[in-house]
């Protein structure tokens, strides 16, 4: 594992933790961001290792999956509107629960 792998991981790892313990608060705004966060680092790991580099920005990570890797892709596109939801609106526990299984799965895709 390259050094730049390590630290996608983990920031991938401490998202998840951090959205955990804001989860466990019932502070679903702020985990909703940081599960979206995971996702993002995740994708990004799983990008380093399958295309050799990490993307630039939003617009290139999902210009990059939806041509190359379409699961990973449906992922992100689904989940961004709640991420932008979450600067203005009030979050609630199931869309945290979406974004915190699609974490998971992101983080295993990403992992072997």
């Amino acid at each position: 594992m390259n050094e730049k792998e390590k630290i996608l991981l983990e920031n991938l790892t401490e998202y998840l933790e951090t959205a955990e313990e804001a989860f466990e608060k019932s502070k679903f705004n702020s985990a909703v961001t940081l599960f979206f966060k995971a996702i993002s680092a995740g994708a990004d790991l799983f990008l380093l290792k399958k295309e050799g580099s990490v993307p630039s920005s939003h617009a290139n990570r999902f210009r990059i999956l939806e041509e190359k890797h379409a699961e990973l892709y449906d992922i992100l596109d689904k989940d961004f509107p709640f991420y932008q939801d979450s600067y203005t609106k009030k979050m609630d526990k199931e869309s945290a629960e979406v974004l915190k299984e699609d974490a998971l799965k992101v983080k295993k895709m990403s992992t072997e």
